[in-house]
């Protein structure tokens, strides 16, 4: 049994103090603490190499960090791996390595290099919108772990979990982000399969929340409270505007809210607002693309009363709508939808709903399909390419007057005689 140095003592360890150069205190077995002129106090472990016999120390951490106790345990642990023939400062190397490794390739890891590659084909918003889904509902749950080790039972709870706070189109969006980040660890050689995709199944159909998920109008009679309760809106003028050139442009609400005064003709033979791609519903190729046309909006005269009353209000400035806190930045995206709840449509409408409910009801009052569709910016027939800013105008202007000559007449309650196509072609 090999000899055993005249034991150390904490007191004995405490009390050793910094020389000029560093010295070792021993405690036996090959245990010592490496005394530093810093008066740092490092545990080491001098021991043989197994098979070529030489001699390499390991070390097991700072005092009192590490104490006089959990110092001898590891050493006697280091003995026990010498016994079997394993070098135990080749096996912590390997378990570091090893550790790396599985850092790099956790699923927290390769989803953010996913993010990095996809990030040129997408806008900031968008990537910030995919890289803050996975933040807040895969990252804190799994994302420390190996994405190769990941099952189905572990990706399972993160889509239920969005599933059963009542958010099912986020559910549907998640578990499709998660495959992808699975298909892109396959094409890199860090998973072999993908759990995300086995799991296409396990949620309810989208079909099943089309209607709930986009709350609209098309009731003549609750459309027509609503006009009047826009015009008895008390809050911001400005939304006050918003609100009201809502139905009558049917736009997505970001066309509405981010618009600018740069993009509207409000004097020439036939006003529009030319809505630029780069706050179009496009890809970012197409937004950036400089033969990418606008979306030509006419103006009715409805929608020019509104815009010269807030003219004075806004328009030095560069948004039609500017937010509350600085005026070089568009007003919330929440904006319109928190007015309508304050007005008492909380669940019965909302901004987008307005393109729904100009939709049903201009297609019953016998508007072409096409021109409807040109309107709401929809590639007809699944057809590939930017918009013919041309597409359908005549009629669209034509479509357009007579929408807000039937919303206005829906207001105040006029005998309403919906403005069809063919009578307005008259």
């Amino acid at each position: 049994m090999p000899k055993r140095l005249n034991p150390l003592s904490p007191s004995a360890i405490a009390n050793a103090k910094p020389k000029d150069s560093p010295y070792a205190v021993r405690d036996g077995l090959g245990l010592f603490v490496m005394v530093n002129p810093d008066g740092a106090k490092l545990w080491r472990f001098d021991y043989r190499r197994p098979v070529t016999a030489k001699r390499n120390t390991l070390s097991l951490g700072t005092y009192p960090d590490v104490s006089l106790k959990r110092a001898r345990e590891k050493r006697d642990e280091a003995r026990k791996l010498l016994a079997d023939g394993i070098d135990p400062g080749v096996k912590r190397q390997a378990e570091k390595t090893a550790a790396v490794e599985r850092a790099a390739n956790s699923f927290e890891a390769v989803a953010r290099e996913w993010l990095l590659v996809r990030k040129p084909g997408w806008t900031e918003k968008q990537h910030d919108k995919e890289a803050k889904r996975l933040e807040k509902h895969a990252f804190p749950y799994v994302g420390h772990r190996a994405i190769a080790e990941l099952d189905v039972d572990d990706i399972r709870p993160l889509i239920e979990r969005v599933w059963n706070a009542g958010y099912l189109e986020q559910a549907h969006r998640l578990r499709f982000q998660l495959s992808r980040v699975y298909r892109f660890a396959i094409g890199t050689k860090r998973a072999k399969h993908d759990p995300a995709a086995a799991l296409s199944e396990v949620l309810p159909s989208r079909r099943d929340m089309v209607k709930s998920r986009m709350p609209t109008i098309t009731d003549t009679a609750r459309v027509a409270e609503l006009l009047r309760a826009m015009d008895g809106f008390t809050g911001s003028p400005i939304v006050a505007a918003a609100l009201k050139l809502a139905p009558l442009w049917f736009c997505r609400p970001g066309e509405i809210r981010m618009a600018e005064w740069v993009n509207f003709d409000l004097d020439g033979e036939h006003p529009t607002y030319r809505v630029p791609p780069i706050i179009r519903k496009l890809k970012k190729r197409e937004k950036l693309h400089p033969d990418t046309p606008p979306h030509v909006i006419p103006l009715s005269s409805q929608a020019l009363a509104i815009l010269r009353e807030l003219q004075p209000l806004t328009g030095r400035g560069q948004c039609l709508f500017p937010g509350a806190r600085s005026a070089k930045r568009s007003m919330s995206d929440g904006a319109v939808n928190a007015a309508l709840a304050r007005m008492g449509f909380k669940g019965e409408m909302v901004g987008h709903g307005f393109r729904d409910m100009a939709s049903t009801m201009l297609r019953e009052m016998g508007w072409s399909r096409e021109a409807v569709e040109a309107q709401l910016s929809h590639k007809v027939g699944g057809t590939e390419g930017v918009y013919n800013m041309a597409q359908h105008l005549p009629e669209r202007r034509k479509m357009m007057q007579a929408w807000g000559d039937y919303l206005d007449a829906l207001r105040t309650g006029s005998n309403v005689v919906p403005f069809r196509r063919d009578a307005a072609s008259a």
